[in-house]
């Protein structure tokens, strides 16, 4: 027959007691994990949701600058015309470059619009310097080059209200 040794018998009524408190503390750590790593999911969705957000705010910013009635306060007024167009078309160019990566955070069609309204204020700006006479002041370009964009569409605060209307859909 076998033999039974009676010392063993404390260790498997502690085993016995013992057993279920580690179940149960198995799966509280368990759903403890769960929940924190839910927890994680939610803020990297929130966060990322406040970039884009931010991406949003950003490039509505950069088309305010962009409006002419903005673009004509820059600078000094001592300027000669061609030193006040270099520095506008750089200045232009160097925020939006400085704005590019949040091509990554827009939808495609914002950004293609915010890239048009960019290249169409370019092109206006140096399409009324060529239309200028020799003896035409600073003065006289910001007057032209505001008249012809209030006289055409008013494609930036379209585009304003396109990034707007994206930007509701995210939140």
């Amino acid at each position: 027959m076998l033999d039974f040794d009676y010392h063993l018998i404390p260790y498997a009524f502690a085993l016995l007691i013992a057993l279920p408190f580690f179940v149960l503390l198995r799966q509280f750590v368990h759903h403890y994990i769960s929940l924190k790593e839910k927890e994680l999911k939610l803020i990297s969705i929130k966060a990322n949701g406040d970039v884009k957000m931010q991406a949003y705010e950003r490039m509505t910013l950069f088309l305010e600058r962009l409006k002419p009635s903005s673009l004509v306060e820059k600078f000094n007024k001592e300027l000669a015309i061609h030193e006040y167009i270099f520095l506008l078309e750089k200045s232009i160019s160097e925020e939006f470059d400085y704005n590019s990566s949040q091509q990554l955070y827009i939808s495609k069609n914002s950004w293609q619009n915010i890239v048009t309204c960019k290249n169409n204020i370019l092109n206006s700006i140096r399409k009324t310097y060529e239309n200028m006479s020799n003896s035409a002041t600073l003065q006289d370009f910001k007057t032209v080059f505001l008249m012809d964009y209030m006289n055409g569409e008013d494609y930036i605060s379209q585009t304003i209200e396109d990034l707007r209307k994206d930007a509701i859909l995210l939140s």
